[in-house]
């Protein structure tokens, strides 16, 4: 993205977030594209001066704190999710919480690839990273909406058992990385997912981040033209 786009988009993000102030700025009517795009620019700078200095300081806080999710993932380096680094790992253990992450990945991602399994933890955990969540893994999974539940295999009326002991413990292994510590980069911050076969109505609200496999990862902001 060129410097231009920047400005402008960050210009006109603060513009719409102050309830469209505006600045009184005389702009060139010359028939020169240089001299004209230089009063627009200059335009949109007055205004985000405008939006910022209308912002208080707990709101300007906000705007520019670096996420929490966005430091873990640049916590560590990358891990390279394959077959052999899932054999590579001990057997997984653990607590409750534990137990509901991994059963998550389980019954949501068993079939796919190791990197689309940890996608799906990373989802649970940025959940519980969210305000918006409950704060625990068990909370998050077990979850109830105006549509029955967040996670479909928690109240399809089947029993949760898990049938393939093999596929649950190289799961559970990437659940124990994840719990661990290991970075989430994968979906950028993503709460949300779905199939390729359905298109969810909310999923026109939030901004896409990412497709692995048979998923598609979306997290809660602010969707522009500009990108």
């Amino acid at each position: 993205m060129s410097m231009l786009k920047r400005l402008i988009g960050s210009a006109a993000v603060l513009f719409a977030l102050t309830g469209g102030l505006r600045a009184d700025v005389t702009m060139s009517q010359s028939n020169d594209p240089a001299a004209l795009l230089g009063a627009e620019v200059a335009t949109l700078l007055v205004q985000e001066r405008l939006a910022l200095g209308s912002l208080n300081e707990a709101r300007f806080d906000v705007l520019t704190r670096t996420p929490k999710r966005a430091r873990k993932a640049r916590a560590g380096s990358d891990i390279d999710y394959t077959r052999a680094w899932v054999d590579s790992r001990p057997a997984a253990t653990g607590g409750d919480e534990f137990q509901c992450l991994a059963r998550a990945m389980y019954f949501e991602a068993r079939g796919e690839s190791v990197a689309g399994q940890a996608a799906v933890g990373e989802v649970v955990l940025n959940r519980v990273d969210d305000p918006r969540f409950p704060d625990t893994i068990c909370g998050v999974v077990h979850q109830s909406n105006a549509r029955g539940c967040q996670f479909s295999w928690t109240c399809d009326g089947r029993a949760d058992r898990v049938r393939n002991t093999a596929a649950y413990g190289r799961v559970a292994k990437v659940a124990r990385a994840l719990l661990d510590g290991a970075p989430r980069a994968l979906t950028d911050g993503a709460t949300y997912f779905h199939t390729p076969a359905v298109r969810p109505s909310w999923s026109r609200r939030f901004t896409r981040t990412a497709k692995i496999g048979q998923h598609i990862f979306y997290r809660n902001g602010l969707v522009t033209a500009m990108r």
